[in-house]
């Protein structure tokens, strides 16, 4: 697999979220989108209409194996300010920085592939170091749930 990639410095950006703690092997991430899709509308102040699928692991996760360790997974928008947040939604500044980001196409449940690919193939030969800050995907208007054709940007912080 080789995906086009790109290294981005972004500032930090508000986001309104939904948040669910999970592991690879409990899987909740369609259980967490379901719920924030339906409340998406109660979101005031949204800055353009992209996605993040937020991961926020501890620094020791990817040590040993990690398909059992639990992460908090985040459902998101941008939004200009964090006045109005609707319950049991939470505000969260997504901290700004270096990013390796990776264009991905095709059905996101075989995401796996992409993640192994940047992990196994491309960090190590990269020159960079993965950084200790959330992961994310952004999900625009060519993501496209369960598709062939479906694409993301898969954001990697590195140093």
């Amino acid at each position: 697999m080789n995906m086009k990639n790109r290294i981005e410095i972004i500032t930090d950006k508000k986001l309104v979220v939904l948040s669910q703690a999970m592991s690879l092997v409990a899987n909740k991430t369609h259980l967490l989108w379901n719920s924030f899709m339906k409340r998406k509308t109660e979101i005031e102040n949204a800055v353009g209409l992209e996605l993040y699928s937020i991961q926020a692991y501890g620094s020791d996760y990817f040590d040993g194996d990690f398909v059992s360790k639990e992460f908090v997974k985040m459902a998101g928008i941008e939004v200009s300010s964090f006045e109005n947040i609707p319950l049991e939604m939470q505000g969260y500044v997504l901290e700004g920085g270096k990013y390796a980001v990776f264009d991905y196409k095709g059905n996101p449940k075989d995401g796996g592939k992409a993640f192994e690919y940047i992990f196994k193939e491309w960090l190590p030969q990269s020159g960079f170091l993965l950084d200790d800050r959330v992961h994310f995907e952004v999900l625009g208007t060519k993501y496209k749930n369960d598709s062939d054709e479906s694409e993301e940007e898969i954001w990697i912080p590195v140093k």
